[in-house]
């Protein structure tokens, strides 16, 4: 069951739709208890899966039924596919980005990868289908998905301190879902509700002991559940030798931040 929760507080509602087939449109009323239950969804975020299909799979049978699911990037490694991988996230019909990963992989330098025996054409042909950015509607509510940052460098690494976060309230979005950093955040940034699921499949998160995890959206509230769970294939860490140690979690403003960028690295 979902461990720890990071609420934000949801910005007023300017929004009403005028049925279930219908965009929402701006006005200055709030929805009926009817469109209000249209507008509420319950969206699964993963990102960060690196292959690691035995993980993909324990994240989804955790999380339970969603509306959406979306998958924020990194779903292989750059010189590595995942038949298996890839064959859940479209079982599934997930929203499905391409992060840095997928892009050396696709290129001239994952050529090797791509043509082992083993890898199956039509889920590479399935990969390569879809972009690195999705905008979309969930819950009545602009949703920007990009795996590392919707600004140049694209592959920035963005955490709750970095300076760039700001910029993000710039984006035309109530939601910015980002990966790459595989670190938790639940980030208010203007009217812009910044969600980072983690990693389900590499766990580089000192704060939950190095496990995975996976995020939900409620669109309604805006509450973001994390959940963490141990990797199946790999040993947990011991957290006491973790600087610092394990404290409980609270608010995503209250928790300790990296010193660096690459804070899984010595300075």
């Amino acid at each position: 069951m979902p461990r720890a929760r990071s609420h934000v507080p949801q910005p007023s509602l300017g929004q009403a739709c005028a049925g279930k087939n219908h965009r929402p449109k701006l006005t200055g009323a709030a929805p009926s208890a009817a469109d209000r239950l249209w507008l509420k969804m319950r969206i699964g975020i993963v990102s960060d899966i690196h292959c690691n299909h035995a993980a993909l799979e324990i994240a989804l049978a955790r999380m339970g039924p969603v509306d959406e699911l979306l998958c924020a990037g990194d779903a292989v490694y750059q010189f590595r596919f995942s038949n298996e991988v890839i064959a859940i996230l479209r079982e599934r019909g997930a929203r499905y980005i391409l992060g840095n990963h997928e892009e050396t992989l696709l290129g001239k330098w994952g050529e090797r990868a791509r043509s082992a025996d083993w890898v199956r054409p039509d889920e590479l042909a399935y990969m390569a289908s879809h972009k690195s950015r999705l905008e979309t509607i969930v819950g009545g509510k602009r949703l920007v998905m990009v795996h590392g940052s919707p600004f140049e460098p694209h592959n920035e690494y963005i955490y709750p301190n970095s300076p760039s976060i700001g910029r993000l309230a710039q984006i035309d979005a109530d939601y910015v879902i980002l990966g790459h950093t595989h670190y938790q955040m639940a980030e208010r940034v203007g009217r812009v509700l910044v969600v980072n699921p983690g990693s389900a499949g590499e766990a580089r998160d000192a704060r939950n002991a190095f496990r995975l995890s996976y995020a939900i959206l409620d669109t309604d509230t805006d509450e973001v559940t994390f959940d963490d769970f141990q990797d199946p294939t790999r040993a947990a860490v011991d957290p006491a030798i973790i600087p610092g140690g394990v404290g409980e979690r609270g608010g995503g403003r209250n928790e300790a931040q990296p010193p660096n960028q690459n804070f899984w690295q010595h300075d």
